[in-house]
């Protein structure tokens, strides 16, 4: 297959244009994992992740017929599109009454052990959790979903240069956290 440097999503938003069903499987089987990935890291809820993710494929089924090939990649439009839709859901907070109050977990280590694995990944997942939301942005696009410093800081809307400085902070902070976290020996 040769690259003639095109968006390689150029067909596959011209057959949904067409409202070919094809294309909205290739839509949900190439673009749903990464886009519910991020949804699921920013928003740290699994239903609401879903949501996002849902309300991204269908604006971009509806937008094929209007999609012109030579703007931004389908990608990084569609990491746009669930950013903002991610962000609208945090700032409009995600508490809910509930009729029952949720089973709590107990955090801390099984007292004859250090941390396994699944403490590790809850401590990441809290240190995440607390980082300022731009931060966290930046890390969750740079680390989880791989994008580039350039594509990431394109999706923030700021430079490089604040990508990068974002990406710094954020690391330490936890850096910081993941230590305090650390059994004492």
């Amino acid at each position: 297959m040769t690259d003639t440097g095109a968006d390689p999503d150029e067909v596959l938003m011209a057959s949904a244009a067409r409202g070919e069903p094809s294309a909205a499987r290739a839509l949900i089987d190439g673009k749903l994992p990464r886009i519910l990935a991020l949804a699921r890291r920013l928003l740290q809820d699994a239903a609401e992740a879903e949501d996002v993710a849902q309300e991204t494929l269908l604006r971009t089924w509806r937008q094929a017929p209007a999609w012109r090939a030579g703007g931004a990649r389908l990608d990084t439009w569609m990491h746009r599109v669930a950013l903002n839709l991610c962000y609208d859901r945090l700032r409009r907070g995600r508490e809910q009454p509930t009729a029952e109050p949720p089973e709590q977990v107990d955090p801390g280590p099984a007292p004859d052990r250090g941390l396994n694995a699944q403490d590790v990944g809850r401590a990441v997942e809290t240190a995440l959790r607390a980082l300022p939301e731009r931060q966290r942005t930046a890390i969750v696009l740079c680390h989880y979903q791989e994008l580039g410093n350039i594509e990431a800081a394109a999706l923030m809307e700021v430079s490089v240069e604040a990508l990068e400085s974002l990406l710094s902070r954020a690391r330490r902070s936890l850096r910081a956290a993941l230590a305090d976290a650390r059994p004492q020996a």
